[in-house]
């Protein structure tokens, strides 16, 4: 059986956010922090699209009132306000899909 060594693909963090939303703009702030945590760790990182609500407008009517919102594949998180539940949520959803991901190669290269 083979290891892979080579990081695995994580899917996209969407940040549906505002222009002048000041929880937005804290929450982009200890996004960065929890994701730089996780690069110095080692652990998965997900690339980060920012899409402003306004600009759609079944994104507005959906997530005014629960912006900032993370969004990564299926799983969301609204009013993703504090660093912990930022981390509690990015460890829940991007350890989860690393090792299902790993499992999955695990198997395909086991074969």
């Amino acid at each position: 059986m083979r290891l892979m060594s080579e990081v695995l693909p994580c899917p996209a963090l969407i940040v549906y956010s505002r222009p002048g939303c000041h929880l937005c703009d804290e929450a982009l702030a200890a996004l960065d922090r929890v994701i730089a945590d996780r690069g110095r760790a080692g652990l998965p990182q997900p690339g980060v699209e920012v899409v402003d609500i306004e600009k759609d407008a079944e994104l507005l009517r959906r997530h005014l009132e629960k912006i900032p919102v993370l969004r990564l594949g299926s799983l969301v998180l609204p009013l993703a306000t504090n660093e912990a539940g930022i981390r509690r949520f990015l460890t829940a959803t991007l350890d989860a899909h690393s090792t299902s991901a790993a499992a999955t190669n695990l198997d395909a290269h086991s074969a």
